[in-house]
């Protein structure tokens, strides 16, 4: 699950994971609704866009086939893949950090990450978080 390549695959440059004005300008355009299937491809979270995109399982479907999300699809899109992307940083590895995004974290009350992924809230507490364990905080 390499963000920068999946971002790559849906025609967006992977400097947007660090470049604000990259972002920005993203968001602003819309990205492309195949960015959401090759996400539920690679990350397996197809739940997750469900909530996230505030639609049902049979039009996240149809959400694949846009042209141009919305902006505040795309935001919520690529700000979850952000997230990802930062979580495989901190741990180092993919099938660590997905562990942890779906294990229950005493400092989220014991939410599980990925669940709080589908608000813009939620992804900064588990920004918060990875930002801790970074820093040596807690585990």
């Amino acid at each position: 699950m390499n963000i920068a390549l999946l971002l790559e695959d849906s025609d967006l440059s992977p400097t947007l994971l660090e470049d604000r004005g990259a972002y920005i300008q993203a968001v602003r355009q819309g990205v492309p609704g195949k960015i959401v299937e090759q996400a539920v491809k690679a990350l397996g979270e197809r739940d997750l866009f469900v909530r996230l995109l505030s639609t049902s399982s049979s039009n996240l479907n149809r959400l694949y086939h846009s042209k141009l999300l919305t902006k505040v699809q795309s935001e919520g899109v690529l700000d979850t893949l952000k997230v990802f992307n930062e979580a495989i940083n901190v741990f180092g590895n993919e099938s660590i950090a997905k562990e942890w995004l779906h294990a229950s974290i005493p400092a989220l009350d014991g939410e599980l990450p990925i669940n709080l992924c589908d608000t813009f809230e939620g992804r900064r507490l588990v920004r918060e978080s990875l930002a801790a364990i970074e820093y040596g905080e807690f585990t």
